[in-house]
């Protein structure tokens, strides 16, 4: 495994040696000591998997393009945005505006994330992009959404804790959401319609939560045992009737 010590690293200079690592053939690079610095892994492509230890700073997989990121610890803001293929996994909890416009790959969670997860995620033929999170979320989770799949789990939630904040799927337009335990229509945009899922649903649910909980060490039995809401959009255009023509 090619190894770099991020310690008291500049940004910019981290990111030059992950870059290098990966232009040289490094499929195994091991990220040591890394506090806060910004863009890791924004636009790499190929299949490289990175092992961050350490919490990695805002903006981290911007654009990037195939390889695997696996963060030991927490992560902080902007994570994935408009990413294109590839996953992302963290150990620990994350902040806001994960995944934006996100367009395919899989971002998976085992802690709490923050708010606006999801905002603008797309999708097409050929890709589906996929955000999972163990925990709980905040404010505006899948706002705007209009295609991908975003999972929220609950677990190890308090007792009385709210899974999801308020705005639930606000201006959501297209995509799906998962929601692992009963979702109060209150907290969801009025676009969203709650459903029970069925067999089709379920099969999706299994599938990519079974590739959840190998990345995170999870027991799949375990975490299927509650049953899921499905959220989708009743309107492809939420907010047309608020622009003139």
């Amino acid at each position: 495994m090619f190894e770099i010590d991020a310690s008291g690293l500049y940004y910019r200079d981290l990111n030059r040696l992950i870059r290098e690592a990966v232009a040289k053939g490094e499929k195994e690079i091991r990220v040591m000591g890394v506090n806060g610095q910004y863009y890791i892994g924004d636009g790499l492509k190929g299949n490289s998997r990175i092992v961050i230890e350490g919490i990695p700073g805002n903006d981290m997989a911007a654009f990037m393009d195939g390889p695997t990121l696996l963060i030991k610890d927490n992560a902080q803001d902007n994570i994935a945005n408009t990413m294109n293929s590839g996953k992302i996994i963290i150990e620990g909890n994350a902040g806001d505006v994960l995944g934006y416009g996100m367009r395919g790959g899989k971002l998976h969670v085992r802690g709490n994330v923050g708010y606006r997860v999801g905002i603008h995620m797309k999708g097409n033929k050929k890709q589906t992009p996929v955000i999972i999170v163990g925990g709980t979320a905040g404010d505006f989770f899948g706002e705007y959404m209009a295609g991908g799949i975003l999972m929220l789990l609950g677990l190890n939630r308090k007792d009385g804790e709210p899974i999801v904040g308020d705005y639930l799927g606000t201006g959501m337009h297209g995509g799906t959401i998962f929601i692992r335990g009963d979702v109060e229509k209150k907290y969801c945009g009025a676009e969203v319609g709650i459903l029970d899922p069925d067999d089709e649903d379920m099969a999706v649910i299994n599938e990519y939560l079974g590739d959840f909980c190998r990345d995170l060490k999870l027991d799949l039995g375990e975490v299927m045992k509650k049953r899921f809401k499905k959220l989708l959009p009743v309107s492809l255009r939420p907010y047309g009737n608020l622009y003139a023509y």
